[in-house]
């Protein structure tokens, strides 16, 4: 058995200190090709036991090669998660005499000394703490990280879908050639549709190296061990429509632990007042909630019974809440594999299994939610896609690695970042522009911070340069000398009579004065009322296969659920509503209130697409998810023939200058290089051609 290739004194704490009969399939199938020194990717649905299979064999590694100094780094997306983790590991860690530290933004100053002084074998950190330490003038980068032989990086995929992966490849690159040896690489992930892509990503510019995908239970949280229920709550408004959700979700599964996620802070605000005044012991967490606030509403709902607690995807990830009943979904998420991280939240006690109650509060949302569970059912699954083109993190990182050595050669920069990004982003035109902008310095062939990244960046020691988001402004909300969380200062402006209410952790403040030159306002407690506010997101591009989902329940696909009577009668009604949107040969152009063409090819390609038909385009709200709208004079032959130009049109998708203030360093790029990568980043060529295919048209004469 492969458990017998395990440190005695691991294989001895497995039996006796953890009393595990045996280790799970994915346990045991990793330990021998982690144990080889292979790359790895460990997949698994969330509460797989990924953790003890990626830690127990270089657990053994460490002792058998007798490791020293910091030797493993562990890497996770959400500061909650590591401190949710640390335990764990320092136990593990402490089976063979070794040690497990925390380091992240909510560590304490002495306590990051304190590590620094005494490395950890096992260091747990976020990519921006690990790039703060990189560069912290306290740390001499080249002994702390000298003697990393492993890292493990939990929740790969939430990682890889956005520029945080490319940040995280970029300072693991960094941190290899500072250990000045090849550094074991271990992914952990939920279930995915690309396993082997998102290996050699994550080898980074190791790929070729030995490696192997690992994923026994590839199939755990399909349809076959899953009780998953489609019910529609709507209202005559969105507002109804959440007060029926609180409605059910009280009268449901009473003395059970119950796990609602919502789309967003509002929502989750929203639905956590109405479960309250309906007498529900209702916990909060988002990101908008304080550290303290949090870990409140957690610890308490986790050693609770009869309880709810509702989030937004903060506790999407294998965060610890305790062992839940139920899962409840309100309205549903982006992605089938946001579904399966949260359907894995339940049926983790013997004898349970996987359950979902979906609660869609409008028609529009029923069909999402229908669109999700019949691609769900099918066993679809979203390729993990990291963005193209990521040269805005490509100039980050130089002007990280100047801080870190305090100067580079223009030359050899580039072998520090490895294959971090695709070969055309090491971009000679992006150092040149860094220079030119003032961002950096050149001198004899070396290139080093310049005037304008001081002044840009340079405040509290350059922190603001270490993390690839931008974040919206919001006002710290204080009650007494407790801080409950933050909120959008639209809040804390909009014209309002009386006293001013606002809705957060699930209660109600009035707020009593507000500092605007520290960004703060006052609270104290309110009876009732008062309104959720945050910075309202752009509608979310969906992906063309949900979308086309959506399309097929329309055309009468029935997903593999259960689904109540409304969901039924909610159903069959937008059949009848939207029969002229949909046609089984095809997209259709209906001419209604103006002049359609149903796509159902998802934001990105109807963005492609408009791009391409600017000419017939209605100008003003021109696509959406589901359609583009066309201009309403055009004849039939007029639309066939901009349809048809529109197969050999290479127009790329228009970048606002909204969305291209939300790319964090556009200013480090060259003129319209910012622009060209968004543009790159909305393209969806696939989505397009199937819209492209043949047409049907309604209402439109010759």
């Amino acid at each position: 058995m492969s458990v017998d290739l395990l440190h005695p004194t691991i294989a001895h704490h497995i039996v006796n200190t953890l009393q595990w009969p045996s280790l799970r399939p994915l346990q045991n199938d990793s330990i021998e090709p982690l144990l080889r020194g292979d790359d790895a990717l460990l997949l698994a649905p969330t509460a797989g036991g990924k953790t003890e299979a990626a830690t127990f064999p270089l657990l053994t590694s460490m002792a058998n090669g007798r490791w020293h100094g910091l030797s493993i780094l562990y890497v996770c997306p959400l500061k909650a998660l590591l401190n949710n983790l640390e335990p764990r590991l320092t136990s593990y860690a402490s089976w063979i005499g070794r040690t497990a530290g925390l380091w992240h933004g909510d560590v304490s100053t002495a306590r990051r000394g304190a590590l620094i002084r005494q490395p950890p074998d096992i260091l747990l950190t976020t990519p921006e703490s690990l790039e703060s330490a990189l560069v912290s003038t306290k740390v001499n980068a080249h002994e702390f990280f000298g003697n990393v032989r492993a890292i493990v990086v939990d929740e790969v995929h939430a990682f890889a879908g956005d520029d945080r992966g490319w940040h995280l490849l970029a300072v693991l690159e960094r941190v290899e050639r500072l250990a000045g040896h090849k550094i074991q690489r271990v992914g952990l992930s939920a279930t995915v549709g690309n396993p082997d892509d998102l290996l050699r990503w994550l080898q980074g510019s190791g790929v070729g190296r030995p490696g192997a995908v690992v994923a026994p239970d590839v199939q755990a949280g399909r349809r076959a061990d899953a009780d998953v229920v489609l019910d529609d709550v709507s209202g005559d408004s969105p507002a109804e429509g959440t007060a029926n959700a609180a409605k059910v979700i009280s009268a449901l599964h009473a003395g059970e632990k119950r796990l609602v996620f919502c789309e967003s802070r509002r929502a989750v605000e929203t639905l956590a007042s109405a479960l309250r005044i309906r007498g529900v012991e209702t916990y909060v967490s988002h990101s908008s909630l304080s550290l303290d606030e949090r870990r409140r509403a957690e610890k308490a709902f986790a050693e609770s019974r009869d309880c709810v607690i509702v989030s937004t995807s903060t506790l999407e990830l294998g965060i610890d809440v305790g062992d839940l009943d139920r899962m409840i979904q309100v309205d549903a998420p982006g992605t089938v594999a946001s579904f399966l991280q949260r359907l894995g939240r339940t049926g983790r006690r013997a004898g349970t299994s996987r359950n979902a109650l979906l609660l869609a509060t409008t028609p529009g949302a029923l069909l999402h939610g229908a669109g999700l569970l019949h691609l769900w059912s099918q066993g679809f699954v979203e390729l993990v896609e990291p963005p193209p083109d990521p040269a805005h993190v490509l100039a980050q990182q130089l002007m990280a690695l100047c801080l870190q050595e305090g100067q580079v050669g223009e030359s050899t920069w580039p072998e520090w970042l490895g294959r971090t990004t695709p070969p055309d982003s090491h971009d000679a035109a992006i150092a040149d522009w860094l220079v030119e902008s003032g961002h950096l310095e050149r001198d004899s062939g070396m290139l080093f911070v310049g005037p304008e990244a001081e002044k840009r960046y340079g405040r509290r020691h350059f922190m603001e340069l270490l993390s690839v988001f931008t974040a919206a402004p919001e006002v710290a909300v204080w009650a007494g000398r407790e801080q409950i969380g933050t909120v959008s200062p639209l809040a804390l402006t909009r014209r309002v009579s009386g006293p001013r209410i606002l809705l957060l952790a699930g209660r109600a403040w009035r707020v009593t004065a507000i500092d605007w030159k520290r960004r703060r306002c006052f609270v104290e407690a309110a009876a009732d009322g008062g309104r959720a506010s945050w910075r309202s997101a752009s509608v979310p591009l969906l992906g063309s296969a949900l979308c086309q989902a959506q399309r097929e329940v329309l055309l009468g696909a029935e997903p593999d659920v259960e689904l109540s009577r409304r969901a039924m009668t909610g159903l069959a009604e937008l059949r009848e509503s939207m029969r002229n949107t949909v046609n089984p040969r095809g997209s259709v152009v209906v001419r209604d209130d103006g002049l359609h063409w149903w796509t159902w090819a998802g934001g990105r390609a109807n963005l492609t697409l408009a791009a391409r038909l600017q000419s017939v385009a209605e100008p003003a709200a021109r696509f959406d998810n589901y359609a583009i709208r066309l201009q309403p004079d055009l004849a039939r032959d007029e639309v066939e023939a901009a349809l048809q130009s529109a197969h050999y049109d290479s127009a790329l998708p228009e970048v606002s200058d909204e969305a291209l203030t939300g790319l964090k360093f556009s200013e480090m790029l060259p003129p319209g290089r910012a622009r060209a990568t968004l543009a790159s980043r909305l393209l969806d060529e696939n989505g397009a051609s199937i819209a492209l295919e043949p047409r049907t048209y309604s209402n439109i004469s010759d």
